[in-house]
């Protein structure tokens, strides 16, 4: 199994931290060992399960609006975009349970035209005002079909890094990777208001591979 790169830190301070526990609690505590190192070796399963790097057959888009994340559709509402763009937008919102893969991408290609990082607070990530009160990022890309995109990771109550790497000016591919957020989040999608909405609230996503909007030029 493939590991992502954001993995290298977490699992040198869960590798020494199950290390200890299991040394003192085969040396000093015999009796409970099996009890403490049983739950232990699943959380120490899970963190490398989180960090996994699927495969995936990205294909290319013009028109096509992609997940960027994967995860589960809780909001699909028209609201008004005040960092960017500055008008009515349709608002995707795809929240990710600390066991999905946690990469985010691009859900359209054209140029990155914008990027923002917010500190801020860290409501549960369904929370509807975690859009703008929590820590996030904001990035906005002129697509293919000459429309105005912007998308957000959100840091969630558990989620307390964000990484997003992406430039003012850079080439962004719709499914490709951008950025990552550790330990459960959500990734919100500011679409045109004419566009033409696919997905549906609770709907399960794949990042890079579903559709969940259409474009026209």
């Amino acid at each position: 199994m493939k590991l992502h790169k954001e993995s290298k830190g977490t699992i040198i301070v869960a590798s020494v931290v199950f290390a200890l526990v299991a040394f003192l609690s085969i040396n000093y505590f015999r009796d409970w060992a099996l009890i403490v190192l049983i739950p232990l070796l699943i959380i120490y399963g899970l963190i490398f399960w989180f960090f996994r790097v699927p495969k995936r057959d990205i294909q290319d888009h013009t028109e096509n609006v992609i997940a960027p994340v994967d995860g589960k559709v809780v909001m699909i509402k028209e609201v008004f975009e005040s960092e960017f763009l500055n008008e009515k937008a349709i608002q995707i919102s795809i929240f990710m349970s600390p066991l999905n893969v946690h990469i985010c991408r691009y859900p359209v290609s054209g140029n990155v035209l914008y990027k923002k990082y917010h500190p801020g607070k860290y409501l549960v990530a369904w929370h509807e005002k975690s859009s703008t009160l929590n820590e996030r990022t904001t990035v906005a890309v002129e697509s293919l079909t000459h429309h105005k995109v912007v998308f957000r990771q959100i840091a969630g109550y558990v989620a307390r890094r964000i990484v997003f790497r992406c430039m003012e000016g850079d080439t962004a591919k719709a499914g490709h990777e951008f950025g990552f957020i550790k330990f459960g989040s959500r990734m919100d999608v500011f679409l045109p208001v004419d566009t033409q909405i696919i997905c549906k609230i609770g709907d399960k996503t794949k990042g890079g591979i579903d559709v969940i909007a259409r474009m026209n030029e």
